[in-house]
């Protein structure tokens, strides 16, 4: 085995594995990072831990590749918060972080304190490098960790506050495992019987709906599951994750349910005798806290995570495999069925009904602007293989209900719950997918919290485009704070949602970046056009209605 600095060792392995860029606050693994000088890999120096951890999550969930974030000792508590989300959204992010020294532990050092435990409640595997000679193994357990099976963020503790490990000789190997560079690395095939079984249950239900997850998506299964709708003639619903996946006017489609539901998919849902749930954990927000379906009805689940299986609605018959692979195995063993009842002619009629009731707020010309309007103007104006990265939150209700795209050339990654998480997440996913239009939305709530990342995206040179709902406000907490005050709010009910009004592309255009503002709907195409041709960094906010409220779902 060759002699290597472990540094230099770390840097070349990370190239190995396919890694293009790092994202990190110092000062950890700084030797490292200077032996990246002559290498294909990018240097993305952040202004916080957390902006690190939303970026390599961006980039991970963009690419299927695994994103590298780091930072120190200090900065290893604020490190593992960022991993908060990707922990929830199953986002093969590695995250190296120092350790403390033995021989002050326990002794008041400065800045110690023990990080450790903080990454093992968000983290599929947390594991400590403590000598040289194990950076060979445990980071290829850690690709192999984060890619495999469901994937998920996995942490690697170095010895040395700073990991002073680096610096030290050893006898090394390298060895880069290719198969773990990308998920899904393994495609497990589903037991024939499953298949069968599955299968029956479908073929003997009256009103059946396919529901399309976020493990659809992951798994590259979209093809399948459409093919598999329009052969057996059932409608088809994703989650927010899962939305790309079926173009917004197939004639099967009825769109998101759940709590960002549009209110005919979580009809269309509590009709439906049996649900197939793809790739899907049958999660809170995808089932409006399990409410939708009702408890009860029948459901299959194919998924790659026996654990999964049942686990939320007990399952007539749990597939357990790929979702790509177990599909087509669905497709492959079934014969064309016609559509049963009117069930099918049910949920175009319901679709099209709400359809039409939106219409007036899509076309609508007030100013301060309507979400619904400036949802519509996006799906006209952005391309069509955009990439768009969403925050949580009103950003998201709005996108799931008015967002229309008809076509799966598009992608979208959205936040799992964690306020500010789109615009670092999409300066990585910008890192990972540099050809590829690569569109942030978000509400200015969402964007000061990271804000200041702008100086990073201008300095790294990382194009994205921002769009921000600008309504000077945390306007989705308005009926939190009205019904906190039983309808009848004070004069100073405004200190909890209201913010001063800011221009926020001159901001953008202050940190060097071009900033493009539209205040009325035919103003939203020619800034975002703009901002796409430029070539740099850009930010658009649009101005909208501070008392415009996104359509909850409401379940009996």
């Amino acid at each position: 085995m060759p002699k290597m600095l472990g540094a230099r060792y770390l840097a070349e392995l990370l190239v190995g594995y396919g890694v293009k860029a790092i994202f990190f606050k110092p000062s950890i693994l700084s030797k490292t990072l200077a032996q990246m000088d002559d290498l294909p890999i990018r240097r993305v120096l952040t202004h916080g831990e957390k902006a690190a951890a939303y970026m390599a999550d961006g980039y991970a969930r963009a690419s299927g590749r695994p994103g590298v974030c780091a930072a120190q000792t200090v900065g290893a508590g604020n490190l593992a918060a960022g991993l908060r989300d990707a922990y929830m959204a199953h986002s093969p992010v590695i995250s190296m972080i120092g350790g403390r020294f033995g021989a002050t532990k326990h002794k008041g050092a400065y800045q110690e304190a023990d990080d450790y435990p903080m990454f093992v409640p968000v983290t599929k595997a947390n594991l400590q490098v403590d000598e040289v000679g194990r950076i060979p193994d445990l980071v290829r357990q850690a690709f192999r960790e984060a890619t495999t099976g469901t994937p998920g963020p996995v942490n690697l503790q170095y010895f040395g506050n700073h990991a002073e490990i680096e610096k030290e000789v050893a006898d090394l190997d390298m060895i880069v495992e290719e198969i773990y560079k990308q998920t899904p690395p393994h495609r497990p095939a589903p037991e024939p019987e499953s298949v069968r079984r599955a299968l029956a249950r479908l073929q003997a239900a009256k009103r059946p709906v396919i529901v399309a997850g976020g493990g659809a998506r992951t798994s590259g299964a979209g093809k399948e599951i459409l093919a598999l709708a329009e052969k057996l003639s059932i409608p088809i619903a994703t989650s927010v994750g899962g939305r790309p996946l079926v173009p917004e006017f197939h004639p099967l489609y009825f769109g998101i349910p759940g709590t960002y539901s549009r209110a005919c998919s979580n009809d269309i849902m509590l009709l439906a005798d049996l649900v197939l749930f793809v790739g899907s954990e049958t999660g809170g927000q995808l089932t409006h806290f399990w409410k939708v379906p009702r408890p009860g009805v029948e459901a299959i689940q194919i998924g790659i995570d026996p654990r999964d299986l049942g686990r939320n609605y007990p399952n007539s018959v749990s597939v357990m495999g790929d979702a790509k692979v177990s599909v087509q195995a669905l497709l492959d063993a079934s014969q064309p069925m016609a559509p049963k009842g009117g069930w099918v002619q049910e949920v175009q009629k319901r679709v099209a009904e709400w359809r039409k009731a939106q219409e007036a707020n899509r076309s609508s010309s007030a100013v301060p602007m309507r979400p619904e309007r400036i949802m519509k103007e996006l799906g006209g104006c952005l391309p069509d293989d955009a990439l768009l990265v969403c925050d949580t939150g009103h950003s998201a209700v709005w996108l799931s209900q008015q967002f229309w795209k008809d076509g799966t050339a598009w992608d979208l990654i959205k936040c799992s719950g964690t306020l500010g998480w789109a615009f670092p997440a999409a300066l990585g996913a910008k890192c990972a997918l540099p050809e590829r239009p690569v569109v942030c939305i978000t509400g200015d709530g969402g964007f000061y919290y990271h804000m200041q990342e702008l100086e990073t995206a201008v300095r790294c040179k990382i194009p994205s485009v921002t769009i921000v709902n600008n309504n000077s406000s945390m306007n989705q907490e308005r009926n939190i704070y009205m019904a906190a005050y039983d309808g009848k709010p004070s004069d100073k009910w405004g200190d909890m949602w209201i913010f001063t009004k800011v221009s926020l592309s001159q901001i953008a255009r202050d940190f060097g970046a071009e900033g493009f503002r539209a205040e009325r709907p035919e103003e939203i195409a020619p800034a975002v056009r703009q901002a796409l041709a430029c070539g740099r960094p850009a930010l658009v906010e649009v101005i909208s209605d501070p008392a415009a409220m996104g359509e909850r779902a409401k379940v009996d």
